[in-house]
């Protein structure tokens, strides 16, 4: 038997419905804030992902899944959402669309090389933001709580936004030469890859999981002390900002994240729940003001987050809004050939209506065709053989009360319709105006 590839994982049916759920939410929010879905390729060039989230990151040098194709080009799955969406903005000009800044959301699988472990996969998902165009401090303000205008609508409430600055580039150039500085004395005592960070990019150092207790770690310089004028201006509005909604924050000096391309403000929102355990980000991102313009574009600021979907189905497992209503309308029982009764039409008609309505197709017996629909959880049986093709009607039982009721063909529709409004369905429907 061949089994899946391990690092992934099937969504089967009931769970599906649950990442439905997800999505429709983050849908309507993302259109209550305006921001327009894009979709880019699973796999990019190679070359993409080496110069925005860098040579010297983790992702890069131990997690990236690169292959090379017929034509000898070195390409990569996408190991995260932002680095593809700047490469469309650039190819497809969205730069110089006139109405800035482009708001742009995006869902859809990644993958990285890594340990699996609970809500962390080597194919992954992430629904992330990106808003681009626009160096205003609101702009910050804005995607954090476009983030937790989401979690909320999940009834995810037990939250708080960490935030920093990690300034400009200038204020960034200065803490990084301060930091080298500051680790040098304690090289030895850090693992091998940090070893290897105190040089490539010393930043790294603080987002290490082997070393995040060192007490030089804890006792780093923090990036928020060496802000430029310009940077701390930005931050200190990023913060008004923050209190003027009302969100719960506080500022986390030693938060930088794990991507190369960053600047100013960077933030993770992390749940204060049980259920993800010590790793408690649900979402992270921050403002990197220089991504396009190193990726051959015009120079154009910019900031986005993503969120990983399996944590956020995590913290949400034992929300009452994942508990779907998993009946249907209507169950068609046929009593004779469906095939010479137009019953087939029925159900069609139907089912054009909004209605859920589902019938046999293993040829079974009048009581396991019940049994079927009891299984189902079916609101209604739609009893129909050729004496009620004759006389033009379906006789309509109510699988609760067992009531039943014929009903003409022509009027079926109506009168389940009025009927599932007077029981105050709560299944999708189009046609039910009182869901």
């Amino acid at each position: 038997m061949i089994r899946r590839i391990k690092g992934t994982y099937d969504i089967l049916p009931e769970e599906s419905q649950k990442w439905q759920k997800i999505e429709d939410v983050m849908r309507k929010v993302a259109r209550i804030f305006n921001f327009k879905e894009i979709r880019t390729p699973i796999f990019e060039s190679s070359e993409l992902f080496h110069r925005s989230v860098g040579e010297t990151s983790d992702i890069v040098k131990k997690e990236t899944y690169d292959f090379k194709d017929r034509g000898k080009r070195m390409n990569t799955l996408r190991p995260e959402g932002t680095a593809p969406v700047v490469r469309a903005v650039i190819e497809n000009k969205l730069y110089a669309d006139p109405s800035q800044p482009q708001k742009l959301y995006y869902f859809g699988p990644m993958f990285r090389y890594e340990r699996p472990q609970k809500g962390r996969q080597r194919q992954f998902h992430q629904f992330g933001a990106e808003i681009i165009g626009s160096s205003s401090p609101l702009v910050d303000v804005e995607i954090i709580n476009f983030a937790m205008t989401y979690l909320k609508a999940l009834g995810i409430e037990d939250v708080i936004v960490k935030v920093n600055s990690l300034g400009d580039q200038s204020s960034k150039d200065q803490y990084l030469n301060v930091l080298r500085d500051y680790f040098t004395p304690y090289v030895e005592d850090l693992c091998p890859d940090c070893q290897r960070r105190h040089q490539d990019n010393p930043l790294r150092i603080l987002d290490c999981k082997v070393d995040q207790d060192h007490p030089a770690v804890k006792d780093a310089p923090k990036p928020i002390d060496y802000l430029s004028d310009q940077a701390k201006f930005h931050f200190d509005h990023v913060i008004q900002g923050l209190e003027g909604l009302g969100l719960k924050f506080e500022v986390d000096g030693n938060l930088v994240r794990g991507l190369d391309y960053y600047t100013h403000t960077v933030f993770e929102i992390q749940s204060e729940s049980d259920t993800l355990g010590a790793q408690s980000t649900i979402v992270g991102g921050g403002r990197y003001n220089h991504l396009i313009e190193e990726l051959d574009g015009p120079d154009t600021p910019a900031v986005g987050f993503a969120f990983g979907a399996e944590r956020l189905l995590l913290a949400l497992e034992d929300s009452p809004i994942l508990k779907e209503d998993s009946s249907i309308h209507a169950y068609f029982i046929s009593l004779d050939n469906i095939f010479n009764n137009e019953g087939l039409k029925i159900i069609q008609d139907l089912r054009l209506g909004g209605l859920l309505v589902d019938y046999d197709f293993l040829n079974r017996s009048l009581k396991a065709q019940f049994k079927q629909a009891d299984r189902l959880n079916a609101r209604f049986y739609l009893i129909y053989g050729d004496q009620e093709a004759k006389d033009k009607i379906v006789n309509v039982k109510d699988a609760k009360t067992g009531e039943q009721t014929p009903v003409a063909i022509d009027d079926l529709y109506q009168y389940l319709l009025t009927q599932l409004q007077g029981r105050n369905c709560q299944s999708s429907c189009d046609g039910c105006s009182g869901c």
